[in-house]
């Protein structure tokens, strides 16, 4: 007679959403295989090429987005960042929906979650060597500041390392703990301070980590140490379905919407985008 296999955790478990909702984040190391990893970074190069290829010379990125060129943000020869991943390459939309992932996002945000946006980036050390700080909050309206305090979870971040980010001052994903409480507002010296304040965590771990973190916790990207590797990112964000969406979230190709978007995601997007809508 078999023995019975050993129950699966559910996910998240009642430690890690005890932590995600009194700190604002969760780090899920290992939660990518290196295999996926691989693909993800194979899948990436050319679409960042192709990317910046389209983009006229001497473009000014601005954001929100006027059109398609704003999509693609080129920071000199060597780093880029890209919005709007999903039309890209099917492993950017398979990972939209990573069954692994979906659990947590039901459990955090909504059993019935929205895609919000996604986007890559890729950078080169020497690009943001002397970067400043940048602290922010992420959100519609200067991060839902109009909603008042203390500002409700309404965007799901995920950030996916897909390079060695266990050493500090490599551009790592910084938080600062809890933060995502607070009623005080940085003041603008403070937030463009390219040295942290006490209580800023680096996010130190391998490739293939997740990162979930609340849209109020205040969040930077850590400067490089002389010498230090760049890093490559992926981010996907998720909202609730009553949300209008973000511009991110109906920019995409009629083709994308009614031919190549599988089923199975249609739920993640409104109405409105099918042609002919659909009703919900």
């Amino acid at each position: 007679m078999s023995t019975p296999s050993s129950p699966v955790p559910a996910a998240p478990t009642a430690a890690e959403r005890f932590y995600f909702e009194t700190q604002g984040y969760l780090v899920l190391e290992n939660f990518l295989t290196p295999a996926h990893v691989a693909r993800l970074q194979v899948a990436l190069t050319p679409a960042v090429a192709r990317r910046r290829q389209g983009v006229p010379a001497g473009w000014k990125w601005q954001w929100p987005p006027r059109n398609s060129h704003d999509l693609t943000q080129i920071q000199g020869e060597r780093s880029t960042r890209i919005l709007n991943l999903l039309e890209d390459d099917p492993a950017f939309l398979e990972l939209m929906l990573w069954p692994a992932l979906q659990p947590y996002v039901h459990a955090l945000l909504n059993p019935a979650p929205h895609y919000h946006a996604s986007d890559a980036i890729v950078e080169d050390a020497r690009d943001f060597r002397n970067r400043f700080g940048g602290w922010h909050r992420d959100g519609a309206d200067n991060g839902y500041r109009q909603l008042g305090h203390e500002i409700p979870l309404l965007q799901l971040k995920v950030g996916y390392y897909l390079s060695d980010m266990t050493q500090p001052w490599r551009g790592n994903l910084t938080v600062v703990p809890g933060s995502h409480l607070s009623r005080a507002e940085l003041a603008p010296e403070q937030a463009n301070r390219r040295d942290f304040f006490p209580g800023a965590v680096q996010v130190c771990a391998p490739a293939g980590t997740a990162i979930l973190f609340h849209n109020a916790i205040w969040h930077t990207a850590a400067p490089y140490a002389e010498g230090a590797p760049g890093r490559t990112m992926l981010y996907y964000a998720y909202e609730h379905p009553w949300m209008l969406a973000s511009y991110a979230h109906w920019n995409y190709s009629k083709t994308f919407y009614n031919e190549r978007l599988p089923r199975e995601h249609r739920s993640f997007f409104h109405g409105f985008v099918f042609d002919p809508p659909e009703l919900r």
